[in-house]
């Protein structure tokens, strides 16, 4: 059987920070990619709300500031990537 406790043990502790820094900008510049391409293939008619994405670009522009600050090459190239990947799909959806 499975031991969860056994295995959060003894993989966590190989796990740094700066792992854990860039999976949560990952995983915020994934936050609105679905609606955004389910926008944009025809499958949904609802957009993000605008507060969400408002809050979500604040938050990475200040992480971005931060990296740029601690000069934190991943995260800076990381962060870049995301703002260029999410204002091609919103030009895509202004200008089809």
């Amino acid at each position: 059987m499975f031991n969860l406790k056994a295995f959060m043990a003894e993989h966590v502790k190989n796990v740094s920070s700066e792992t854990v820094g860039w999976l949560a900008v990952l995983f915020i510049h994934c936050a609105t990619i679905p609606s955004l391409l389910g926008l944009l293939f025809g499958v949904s008619d609802k957009l993000p709300s605008v507060d969400v994405v408002v809050f979500l670009w604040v938050s990475l522009f200040l992480m971005f500031i931060k990296a740029l600050i601690n000069k934190d090459t991943l995260n800076i190239i990381t962060i870049s990537i995301g703002f260029m990947v999410q204002a091609s799909l919103l030009g895509l959806l202004v200008f089809k």
